[in-house]
C-alpha cells in the first residue's frame, strides 16, 4: 500500500511533457487517429443487436447474424463483402472436419405435469439455451428419474430408466448413447456445469450451454436446467415423490451451409497486395452469448470501420497488403474456408484473431494476449504485446492519475487498467486451425478468461463494457496495420519488440525448466521470421505465386533446420537417449487431410482407428503439468515435420507443456500414421 501510494504521487507529479511515452512501432499521429476514432460505444451498438440472436451453425438465427454484419461492413466502406456458402450435410468434409448438418428449432417447452394443470420449467421462446443443440423433435410424458452424473452404467444400477426422463449432471451428449440407446431413456435433463472456474455453482440461478452429439445413431431431446432447479427436482425425488414432465419439441438438423461472412480492406501495394492479413472470430453461440462472441465479432469490425475512415479521410496511408475481415462458425468455418478455399490460406501472413474481448468488472475475466505454440515461432504476437503493454501504461495512468496522453477510455465504459496479460499458448478457438501445422500461419489469439458467465444465460450485453471493447480494438488494428504494412525497414523496431517479448518469455522458460537449447532455438526462429515475412513476394511461376514472403512457409522451415541439429533424426538424438526402435522413427504430415484433430462434433482421428484393431492412444487423456491431453496431441501432430525423431517431438513436448512419458507420445503418433494422417 505505501509503495502504491509513493507510486502515485510520484505520477502525478510529473509534468504532462514527462508523462509521454511513445507509442510502440507506429508513428504517434497514426495511434492517435486509432485511439481516437474507434469506439467502444459503436462496438457495443452492433453487440446488442448479435446478442439478441441464437445462432447456431447453419440456422435461421445465424443467417441472421450474418446478414447483420454485412450489411454493417457494407454501410463502412468496405470492400468484397459476400457470405460465402460452403455445404454442411453430415457427410462432406472440409479437411479433418465432418460438416455437421445445420439445427433449428422452432419450439421446445418442458412442463411439470401437476392435478392443477401443467407447470412450465423451461421455454426455448424465452431463453434458447434451455434447449439443447441438436436435439430432436418430441412429444414425450414420462417421470424423471435422477441417476447422478449418468455417464458410466454404474450411475443407473438398480434403477429403470426405459421409457423415463433422466435428470443428469453430465453433458447431455455424454449420456445419451447410453442412457437412451442402451437404457431406452425417452429424454434427458441436464444440469451440466460446464466450462469450470473458481466461480462454478456459486450462482445458482445460471442455466449453461448443452450439446447432443451430432453424429448418434440415438437422437433425442435434452433441456438444461440451473442448479437451483437440479437440486430441487432431486431433493423432492429423494423424499420419493413421483415427478412427471412433459417434453414439446420441434427441431432437430437439417442439410445447410456454413456461412462465412468476409469483407476486405484493398492493398496499395502491387506486389503485396494479394497477402493478407487476416481478422477472425467466430459468429456462431447460443443466445445471448455477448462476450462469447458477440464481443470478438464487433470488435473486429469495429477495427475494420475504423481503419477504413481513417485511410478514407487520408490520416492513415493504405496498407501495402489487403487486411481482410473473416466472420465464420467457429473452428467448423474456418477449417470449410481454408480446405475449400486454399487460396486464402496462401495469401494470408498473419491473423489477429477475437475470441472473448469485452467482459466487465461482473465477469471477473482477465484479458490475455496469447502466444503462439513454440511449433510456429513468430514475430507477431511480440507485435501484438507491444501495443497491449502500452495500453496497458496509458490507461494503468489514466486510472491512478486522471491523466494520460490515450486513456482509451470509452465515455460509456469503465476506467479501471486493462491489465493485459502475455499468456502461454492456450487452445480453444479458431486460431488452433490457423497454426496447425497444415496451414501455418501464425495467429494473435486476444481472449477473456476466466469468465464467469460462459456459455450462460447470463452471458449478457449488460455485462459488456464498452472500454475494453475499445481497447481490444486498439490492439487489433493497430497490430494488423502494422502487419499490413510491414517491409524490411521496420525489421529493426520488429526486432526490438521480439526482444522485449523475450524477456517475458524467459521468465516463462525458467520457471518451466525448459532446457536452453529448446528455448535458444526457439528465440532464434522468432527472430529469423522477421525477415522471412517482410521478403518480397516471389514472381508467378507457372501462373501462380509462390509464397517466398509468407510466414506460413518460412517459418516452419526455420524451426525444423534447428530441429535437426538439436538432436533430431538427422544428429542420432534418439539413439544418444536410449529409447527403443520407435523413437527413432521420423514422422511427416501426410498432404490430407489439413486441419487439426481436435474439431467440432466429430472425432476424425477415432473414425478412422476403426478396424485397425488399435485403443484410442492414451495422450489424449494425459493430463500434464501446464496442459492437458488436446494440448498434447496438437503440439504433436505440428511437430511431425519430416526431421524431428520420435523421440524429439517427446522431448519438445515436455520442454513446452510439461514432462509426458515418452511412451504415450510415441503410441500417439503411431495411431496417427495408422490414420493416414502421419506417415
Amino acid at each position: 500500500m505505501r509503495y502504491a501510494l509513493i507510486l502515485l504521487l510520484s505520477l502525478a507529479a510529473l509534468p504532462a511533457a514527462a508523462s509521454a511515452v511513445p507509442p510502440p512501432l507506429l508513428p504517434e499521429r497514426a495511434v492517435a487517429a486509432l485511439t481516437d476514432e474507434v469506439s467502444g460505444e459503436t462496438a457495443k451498438r452492433n453487440l446488442e443487436g448479435l446478442a439478441r440472436l441464437h445462432r447456431q451453425r447453419g440456422s435461421a438465427g445465424f443467417n441472421s447474424a450474418a446478414e447483420l454484419v454485412a450489411e454493417r461492413a457494407r454501410a463502412y466502406g468496405l470492400s468484397g463483402v459476400e457470405i460465402l456458402k460452403f455445404p454442411a450435410d453430415g457427410k462432406i468434409f472440409y479437411g479433418t472436419q465432418r460438416s455437421r448438418p445445420g439445427w433449428d428449432a422452432r419450439e421446445g417447452d418442458l412442463f411439470e405435469v401437476k392435478d392443477g394443470g401443467p407447470l412450465l420449467m423451461a421455454s426455448y421462446a424465452a431463453e434458447p439455451v434451455v434447449l439443447a443443440e441438436d436435439s430432436e423433435s418430441a412429444d414425450v410424458t414420462a417421470e424423471l428419474v435422477d441417476v447422478g452424473e449418468g455417464a458410466k452404467e454404474a450411475d443407473y444400477a438398480g434403477k429403470n430408466v426405459a421409457g423415463k426422463i433422466v435428470l443428469v449432471g453430465a453433458q447431455p451428449g455424454e449420456v445419451q448413447d447410453l442412457a437412451v440407446g442402451k437404457l431406452s431413456a425417452a429424454g434427458i435433463v441436464s444440469y451440466a456445469q460446464n466450462q469450470p472456474t473458481a466461480w462454478s455453482g456459486a450462482d445458482d440461478r445460471l442455466i449453461r450451454w448443452g450439446h447432443l452429439e451430432t453424429f448418434t445413431e440415438h437422437p433425442t431431446f435434452a433441456f438444461m436446467v440451473s442448479l437451483r432447479t437440479a437440486r430441487a427436482l432431486r431433493e423432492r425425488l429423494r423424499r420419493g415423490e413421483i415427478i412427471r414432465l412433459h417434453a414439446q419439441v420441434d427441431a432437430g438438423q437439417h442439410p445447410s451451409a456454413y456461412e462465412v461472412v468476409t469483407a476486405v480492406i484493398p492493398g496499395a501495394d502491387p506486389r503485396y497486395a494479394k497477402r493478407e492479413i487476416a481478422f477472425s472470430c467466430h459468429l456462431d453461440h447460443q443466445r445471448p452469448g455477448a462476450n462469447d462472441n458477440a464481443s470478438g465479432c464487433v470488435t473486429i469490425l469495429e477495427a475494420a470501420r475504423t481503419l477504413q475512415k481513417l485511410i478514407g479521410l487520408g490520416r492513415l496511408e493504405r496498407p501495402r497488403r489487403t487486411l481482410r475481415f473473416i466472420w465464420p462458425p467457429e473452428v467448423e468455418g474456418t477449417e470449410a474456408l481454408l480446405n475449400a478455399r486454399p487460396e486464402f490460406a496462401e495469401r494470408i501472413q498473419a491473423v489477429v484473431h477475437m475470441d472473448m474481448v469485452g467482459g466487465g468488472p461482473e465477469t471477473k475475466a482477465v484479458f490475455h494476449i496469447t502466444r503462439g505454440p513454440l511449433s510456429l515461432p513468430s514475430f507477431v504476437h511480440d507485435v501484438a504485446w507491444a501495443f497491449a503493454a502500452w495500453a496497458n501504461e496509458q490507461s494503468y495512468r489514466f486510472a491512478a492519475t486522471g491523466v494520460a496522453d490515450h486513456p482509451l477510455a470509452a465515455p460509456e465504459g469503465g476506467s479501471e487498467p486493462l491489465r493485459a496479460e502475455y499468456s502461454a499458448y492456450t487452445m480453444g478457438s479458431d486460431h488452433d486451425v490457423y497454426q496447425d501445422s497444415s496451414f501455418a500461419i501464425p495467429s494473435i489469439y486476444m481472449n477473456d478468461w476466466p469468465d464467469r458467465y460462459i456459455h450462460t444465460n447470463f452471458d449478457t450485453a449488460a455485462n459488456i463494457d464498452p472500454t475494453k471493447l475499445k481497447r481490444a480494438a486498439f490492439i487489433g488494428a493497430a497490430s494488423g496495420y502494422y502487419l499490413a504494412n510491414f517491409s524490411a525497414a521496420d525489421a529493426a523496431a520488429a526486432s526490438r519488440a521480439v526482444d522485449g517479448g523475450k524477456l517475458l518469455r524467459a521468465g516463462s522458460f525458467a520457471a518451466r525448466g525448459t532446457p536452453r537449447e529448446v528455448s535458444e532455438r526457439y528465440e532464434r526462429a522468432v527472430h529469423d521470421s522477421i525477415a522471412a515475412f517482410a521478403a518480397e513476394p516471389a514472381r508467378r511461376v507457372d501462373g501462380r505465386e509462390a509464397a517466398a514472403g509468407s510466414a506460413a512457409s518460412a517459418a516452419p522451415r526455420a524451426v525444423a533446420a534447428g530441429s535437426a541439429g538439436a538432436g533430431g533424426a538427422s544428429s542420432g538424438g534418439a539413439r544418444r537417449a536410449g529409447g527403443p526402435a520407435s523413437a527413432a522413427v521420423v514422422y511427416r504430415r501426410a498432404r490430407a487431410p489439413r486441419g487439426p484433430l481436435m474439431v467440432f462434433g466429430y472425432d476424425y482421428l477415432a473414425d478412422h482407428l476403426k478396424g485397425t484393431g488399435l485403443e484410442r492412444p492414451k495422450l489424449e487423456e494425459y493430463e500434464g503439468a501446464w496442459a492437458g491431453g488436446e494440448e498434447y496431441c496438437y503440439e504433436a501432430l505440428n511437430l511431425a515435420d519430416g526431421k524431428r525423431s520420435a523421440r524429439l517431438i517427446a522431448d519438445e513436448l515436455a520442454a513446452e507443456l510439461g514432462p509426458v512419458p515418452p511412451e504415450l507420445v510415441f503410441e500417439y503418433l503411431r495411431a496417427l500414421k495408422s490414420a493416414g494422417v502421419l506417415e
